[in-house]
C-alpha cells in the first residue's frame, strides 16, 4: 500500500511514533558518548541523568506508538 493511499490517522501515528522513538534514540545515544557515558552506577553527569529519562519515556512510547500504527495500517489493508 502506497503512503500516498494511507489514511491521514494512520500517517500521522506513524509518523508521531518514529518521531518519538527517534528522539529516545538521541536522547540514549547522547547518554552514552556525549553526557559522559554510563557507569555501574548510572550517568555520570546531571545531563546525562536528564537524557536517560527522556531516553527511558520516549523509547517505550514510540514503540508502542509505532505498533499501534503498523496495526491500524494492516487493519486498513484488510478493508
Amino acid at each position: 500500500m502506497p503512503l500516498m493511499t494511507m489514511q491521514r490517522d494512520t500517517r500521522q501515528l506513524l509518523r508521531t511514533g518514529s518521531a518519538i522513538f527517534l528522539s529516545g534514540a538521541l536522547a540514549a545515544l547522547l547518554t552514552a558518548t556525549v553526557f559522559g557515558g554510563i557507569g555501574r552506577q548510572g550517568p555520570h553527569t546531571n545531563s546525562g541523568w536528564l537524557a536517560l529519562m527522556v531516553a527511558m519515556g520516549c523509547l517505550p512510547t514510540g514503540v508502542l506508538t509505532l505498533v499501534l500504527g503498523l496495526a491500524k495500517l494492516i487493519g486498513d489493508r484488510k478493508r
